[in-house]
């Protein structure tokens, strides 16, 4: 699976953070720290949060390259 955080489009709202904890993180009060290829076993979680954010910065998508992490 591939996640990609638009961080100009970003607003910080954190909303991803609470759907995926363990995917995404603020460091300070602006700065997301996203995994971007987190194992399939993550996907509902990765799609709690593209979902639950207010500006739909956070795509995700499989992995191109068909590999599994």
């Amino acid at each position: 699976m591939k996640v990609v955080v638009d961080l100009n489009r970003c607003q910080a709202y954190a909303q991803c953070i609470y759907a995926a904890p363990r995917h995404f993180v603020l460091q300070g009060r602006e700065a997301l720290v996203y995994d971007p290829s987190p194992d399939e076993a993550a996907r509902a979680e990765i799609e709690r949060a593209v979902q639950a954010c207010p500006v739909r910065a956070i795509t995700a998508s499989p992995d191109p390259a068909g590999e599994t992490k």
